[in-house]
């Protein structure tokens, strides 16, 4: 369920918002990013301790591996007058649940592992309509709780360290991450602090590459794990900035599989 394949032919405004919540490595292959200033002050930790250190900084792989259910809620504005309210529901199992309000109207995409259904009233759709099994191919990569560098190698990523570089004046760790389907995603982990600073990817968008900068702050725990609750993305060379406010994370909250299943008729 990516942004660029669940919002073919939608409104910009509802495209920019799943493309801030579905944040993942469901991304085409990606050209390594322009060099940033850099500097070196210590011989490089492996990649091996590299992902240690941030997976300690969360909480500890124990904690994470026990989140069986994600809950998040937030508010996203795209500039002056674009504003909109999102939720996002991942439950183990390759179920995933995406909903986003813009003006009243509430658009939902969703899958439990195996289908995928949306429901899209922005393009007349009123009822739920089935995903292409691409899409939903894509929505199980989606729908990984712990993140892409959690267990990576049982999960079948390559990561390597493609160097240091400075990122909002921060020093980071730049690991080019592999995955299992193709895809590639640089991930940027701070030197001092071993969290996830940013992430860049090239998205498809109307048909076009588009190098996309995901910039993560406002860390905070919630059931003794750390997750981001300010998140801001911008296409490269292009001004605007969409940025979400997360303003309640639920870890483990009950969740009924019939949350992500289609709807009868669908």
């Amino acid at each position: 369920m990516s942004p660029h394949s669940a919002f073919r032919g939608g409104r910009p405004m509802a495209a920019a918002l799943l493309a801030v919540l579905l944040v993942s490595p469901d991304i085409m292959a990606a050209p390594p990013a322009p060099a940033k200033p850099a500097t070196r002050t210590a011989p490089s930790p492996t990649v091996d301790e590299i992902v240690a250190g941030y997976v300690t900084a969360r909480g500890g792989l124990e904690k994470l591996r026990s989140i069986q259910t994600l809950r998040q809620e937030g508010r996203v504005n795209a500039g002056a007058g674009r504003d909109g309210l999102v939720t996002r529901e991942i439950k183990r199992g390759g179920r995933i649940r995406f909903e986003f309000t813009v003006q009243g109207i509430t658009g939902v995409f969703a899958s439990d592992g195996q289908h995928g259904w949306k429901v899209y009233p922005f393009d007349g759709e009123m009822g739920p309509q089935p995903l292409p099994e691409d899409v939903v191919m894509e929505a199980s990569e989606q729908a990984d709780i712990d993140g892409p560098l959690v267990d990576w190698k049982s999960k079948g990523t390559r990561i390597e360290l493609a160097g240091r570089e400075v990122v909002d004046g921060r020093e980071t760790f730049k690991l080019k991450l592999t995955l299992k389907s193709g895809g590639v995603l640089f991930s940027y982990i701070d030197v001092k602090s071993k969290w996830l600073v940013r992430t860049e990817s090239t998205r498809h968008v109307r048909g076009r590459p588009v190098r996309m900068e995901t910039t993560f702050g406002d860390y905070r725990k919630a059931g003794g794990i750390l997750f981001p609750h300010l998140v801001e993305v911008r296409a490269a060379g292009r001004p605007q900035v969409l940025r979400v406010v997360v303003d309640k994370i639920e870890v483990n909250t009950p969740l009924s599989d019939s949350r992500f299943a289609p709807p009868a008729g669908s």
